[in-house]
């Protein structure tokens, strides 16, 4: 286990009775102003990971209990389209210098190239089984896939094929990309790890652990400061590593069941969406992240996608209770 720094970061409003934060009142509004409501209709079951287009603010939504992506146009807040025919749908990239939209299907495990405007598909990259969360390297035009029980293949966006391939002890779930330093940091909760890939070699060269720690789903980076935000589920938890020398700088009490994880480096924030429907907002000052906003969502509600160029952070709400599946569109301050 890691040797702990001699400081934390704190929190200044802490959870008293509930890791999952649940429990505080609704706080720091101001900080999250809910613009418009996207009303989906047809959209049941689970949600999962978003994109944007943003030329054309657009966003693409893997809805992966209905079995399709939905595509959202922000400024007018409606749905334009719904492609339909996949299979679990988790991860998605949109591919600007094609415009094209990149789908992984968690159920087959086959991924898909659509046309952005035509929403033609255009070719198939076929994983093994459980292709899941995507990360996109729009300089190399190299997209990043984690799948199956343990890898993550690595997709030429030009000719659409498999070009390489990152074996793994366990199945991936959000990872990201460091190419100042050459690596990419990836959540291997059933390995209890971080694991740490060379990407010049392609392959795993590190694994970080914390035994006081479980479940570690959602990941941002800061890649200036060196530094990763991972989420934890159990406890529900952040804790930050540096990520030069793999040692943890603290913790901090977060949002249940948190499936999305942002860093914003211009205003030094961390935005978190949980399933217990809450948004957490923590603020840096220091050494000390500081939470500042306690937003209610809907039970559920844990995928989300912070979109920094337009000033918006939405999430994604699943149908319950009556009420139908929705995309909240949120102003940042």
């Amino acid at each position: 286990m890691r040797q702990h720094y001699k400081y934390s970061f704190l929190v200044l409003v802490t959870c008293c009775l509930f890791s999952s934060c649940q429990s505080q009142p609704v706080m720091g509004t101001e900080h999250l102003q809910l613009l418009k409501e996207v009303s989906l209709p047809d959209v049941k079951g689970r949600l999962d990971h978003m994109d944007v287009n943003l030329k054309d603010q657009v966003v693409y939504m893997a809805a992966l209990g209905n079995n399709t992506l939905e595509v959202i146009h922000l400024p007018s807040g409606k749905a334009l389209h719904s492609i339909t025919g996949l299979d679990e749908p988790q991860g998605v990239g949109y591919i600007p210098q094609h415009q094209e939209i990149f789908v992984a299907n968690g159920g087959s495990g086959a991924c898909y190239f659509y046309d952005a405007r035509t929403f033609e598909k255009k070719a198939t990259v076929k994983l093994s089984s459980d292709a899941d969360d995507v990360r996109y390297d729009s300089l190399e035009r190299k997209i990043y896939v984690g799948y199956g029980a343990g890898g993550i293949a690595v997709i030429d966006a030009d000719s659409h094929q498999q070009v390489a391939d990152i074996k793994l002890p366990a199945h991936p779930e959000g990872f990201q990309l460091d190419k100042a330093l050459h690596s990419l940091y990836v959540n291997l909760p059933d390995d209890h790890s971080v694991g740490v890939v060379d990407l010049k070699a392609m392959k795993l060269v590190k694994r970080w652990s914390n035994n006081d720690l479980s479940s570690n789903f959602p990941m941002a980076s800061d890649t200036s400061g060196h530094r990763i935000f991972v989420g934890y589920r159990r406890p529900a938890k952040m804790e930050i590593i540096n990520t030069q020398s793999g040692n943890p700088m603290g913790t901090v009490d977060i949002v249940g069941d948190t499936d999305d994880l942002y860093y914003d480096p211009q205003s030094h924030r961390v935005y978190i969406s949980g399933g217990n429907g809450t948004v957490n907002i923590f603020q840096e000052e220091g050494h000390k992240f500081i939470k500042i906003a306690n937003v209610a969502t809907r039970s559920g509600a844990r995928t989300s996608l912070l979109i920094p160029m337009l000033h918006l952070y939405v999430v994604g709400v699943r149908a319950a209770s009556g009420k139908e599946t929705e995309l909240l569109v949120y102003q940042t301050k």
